[in-house]
């Protein structure tokens, strides 16, 4: 089949474990953007105590290369090839079903038939999805004699209405839409399910808000960080051109919400930190920048990098990192690497949500454009350094990967159980 892989891994040490079916929206690997690394790292940990199949789509051609390294991290894999721009054209068929776009985008008569043939021939104890798009893949099988948990990771249907609050007719309209029938979905999907996860206690909170019926089922997980990979003790080279002091922003930049924040902090915040520091520097590191991002690097004192091998030496050699998200859902990956790297962040409300931080003593956090301004030039003027020791120190205390991941472990194990599980959970808890 074209565009698509089948694989699976033998051993006796992945025989003699239990069987989980892990359906991912976007391959997990590598983990360079928010939904990745969160997938990758709980495949990694799901790992240690099961044979793991992996269904998932591509919709990075460039990711294919990276298919012989997930294949050594799981058993029978699927992949298969998603191409945007057909998908938008494909999700439309939701508009006469009266489903949210999203799962039809998703649709896959392919990965359908992998999972079917995938339960019918092993014995699998355990599902996760990761996204809730992945759960249509599953309604033939709602008999399963398995443990059935579901990541959504942020409330999505929400994000869909904040998108539609800033938008112009047609489109408030369509996204308006789709906040509706995708919530439809998800409250449908959480009661179907045994637990239901999301990235902090605040999207938990807020689904729970929602849909109160499956509010006992429901619980928060929190990103990490690996502080070892992302230390300030390690040299880097510096990647910077200029000497003046520097503002960093890092992120997927075709992520609208990343084009909005960047948009907004060069166009209403930048201009007025240049007149109280001239040689103030912005870059903007990431992937994919759209292009009313692109048109950005001909201002004044503003680069755009595109994507970057590492992201590590531009906030390592940085003043300090801004996320100035105006709309935002769950836990902001961006935000606890750069604070894993010493680097003093200053960040709208929306941005610090879920971070478990002491304001201005971890995190610079500033609802008000005046705020937002006096606290990048403070910044600048290297007023914030403490900041940054204090925030790789939170990071180190709260952001453990492995720690946050045996919260999933009792999910699934029969020992464990989500009230056990949510009790356990800290009051609040992740980029490219």
């Amino acid at each position: 089949m074209a565009g698509a892989a089948y694989r699976e891994k033998s051993g006796l040490t992945m025989a003699a474990k239990k069987e989980l079916l892990f359906l991912v929206h976007r391959i997990p690997y590598p983990p360079n953007k928010g939904d990745k690394i969160r997938s990758f790292n709980m495949l990694k940990h799901l790992g240690g105590n099961y044979r793991v199949h992996v269904g998932a789509f591509v919709d990075d051609p460039h990711d294919w290369q990276y298919e012989s390294t997930l294949q050594s991290l799981c058993g029978e894999l699927c992949l298969l090839a998603l191409k945007p721009g057909h998908r938008r054209i494909a999700s439309l068929k939701g508009l006469l079903t009266g489903q949210p776009l999203t799962l039809p985008y998703y649709e896959s008569s392919a990965m359908q038939q992998w999972v079917d043939e995938l339960l019918a021939s092993r014995p699998i104890d355990a599902v996760v999805i990761f996204s809730s798009p992945m759960g249509q893949f599953l309604e033939n099988h709602a008999s399963a004699d398995c443990r059935r948990i579901v990541d959504f990771v942020d409330v999505d249907s929400d994000k869909w209405v904040q998108y539609s609050s800033s938008k112009s007719w047609p489109w408030s309209w369509l996204y308006g839409r789709e906040g509706r029938t995708l919530l439809a979905y998800e409250r449908k999907l959480a009661a179907e399910f045994d637990a239901s996860v999301f990235v902090s206690d605040e999207e938990c909170a807020l689904f729970q808000r929602l849909a109160p019926e499956v509010k006992e089922r429901c619980v928060g997980i929190c990103n990490g960080v690996d502080t070892d990979y992302f230390s300030p003790e390690r040299d880097y080279p510096n990647p910077y051109e200029k000497a003046g002091p520097i503002l960093v922003f890092t992120g997927a930049m075709d992520y609208w919400a990343n084009v909005d924040a960047v948009r907004w902090f060069a166009e209403k915040i930048f201009p007025a930190i240049r007149t109280r520091v001239p040689a103030a520097e912005f870059y903007i590191v990431g992937a994919r920048p759209a292009s009313n991002v692109r048109t950005l690097a001909g201002t004044d004192g503003i680069t755009v990098t595109g994507a970057v091998h590492d992201i590590r030496p531009f906030l390592a050699h940085a003043t300090g990192a801004v996320a100035p998200m105006r709309i935002a859902r769950g836990i902001q990956n961006k935000v606890l690497e750069a604070m894993a790297m010493g680097l003093p962040v200053l960040a709208s409300p929306e941005a610090a949500e879920g971070i478990r931080i002491r304001p201005g003593v971890d995190l610079l956090v500033e609802p008000a454009l005046a705020g937002f301004q006096d606290s990048a030039v403070a910044l600048l003027l290297g007023n914030y350094r403490n900041i940054g020791r204090c925030a790789r120190r939170c990071v180190c205390e709260h952001y453990g990967w492995e720690q946050n991941l045996q919260r999933l472990d009792a999910l699934l194990g029969s020992e464990g159980s989500l009230e056990s599980t949510s009790a356990r959970a800290p009051a609040e808890m992740a980029s490219l």
